[in-house]
């Protein structure tokens, strides 16, 4: 499947040298000037509020500006617990299922013959184009990617341009109480649309773990929708945030 009109293309994004999957150590971040101007917001409008896309199956992630959408935000964020982080004492990625499995039940777009990440390049790009013989693998689209920025002319020959963000890291989750759920329940949370946008690889290799105190997206007017994602999944799965991190978020919708 393919989106109508086409998303203008920029050259110049790095390619990143590997693939790093959510669930690394962290690394303190600091605030990056929004790549662009104030950033956030798609050119062709390609992007969903998240307060318009409770179960993350819309694409793109749209900037939050007025007063009532602000404070919207802010009473999502208010709900999520908070409670100190946890040690990484027997993390494994594995510990959430085989990397983008289509069989994590409970998800949307689970069991439909196409493995997560080409569910969210699909989901996401634009002008997708797929391999011969395949409704499946995506092997190029045109993407804007909210947390730079930039608009990415992407080829599955520099995959790792693109990466799957984990809004929501697996070793951050799991410092936070998934090391005590079901081996279902973080599978879910490694495979459910509301916890992964495809963005730039450079951008998901600096985060790595972080939560929102240590890490937000470069561009500065995507981080109260940033914000808001984290703190959907968050409720979803009914887990806590640190004190900083929640603050850190209720801090980027002006609250």
């Amino acid at each position: 499947m393919g989106w109508g009109s086409r998303v203008r293309r920029t050259g110049g994004v790095a390619a990143v040298a590997v693939v790093l999957l959510a669930g690394c150590e962290s690394i303190p971040e600091a605030d990056v000037p929004a790549a662009g101007g104030s950033g956030g917001a798609a050119p062709d409008g390609h992007a969903v509020s998240p307060l318009d896309n409770p179960d993350g199956t819309r694409p793109g992630l749209a900037p939050l500006t007025d007063a009532k959408d602000r404070a919207a935000a802010a009473a999502v964020i208010d709900k999520v617990a908070t409670k100190g982080r946890g040690p990484k004492t027997g993390y494994d990625r594995d510990e959430y299922g085989y990397a983008w499995m289509d069989t994590a039940d409970g998800v949307p777009l689970a069991r439909n013959g196409c493995d997560t990440r080409n569910d969210l390049l699909k989901l996401h790009g634009r002008d997708v184009q797929f391999r011969t013989g395949s409704d499946c693998v995506v092997v190029s689209m045109d993407l804007y990617d909210p947390y730079t920025g930039k608009d990415i002319a992407w080829k599955k020959a520099k995959a790792t341009e693109v990466q799957i963000d984990h809004v929501v890291p697996l070793s951050y989750a799991w410092q936070m109480g998934a090391s005590r759920w079901s081996e279902s329940k973080r599978e879910q949370l490694a495979n459910d649309p509301l916890n992964l946008l495809p963005v730039d690889g450079g951008a998901n290799s600096a985060k790595r773990d972080s939560g929102p105190a240590s890490w937000l997206p470069p561009a500065k007017g995507i981080r109260c929708a940033y914000a808001v994602r984290f703190a959907q999944v968050a409720v979803k799965y009914e887990l806590p945030v640190t004190m900083a991190d929640k603050t850190a978020m209720r801090e980027q919708c002006g609250a």
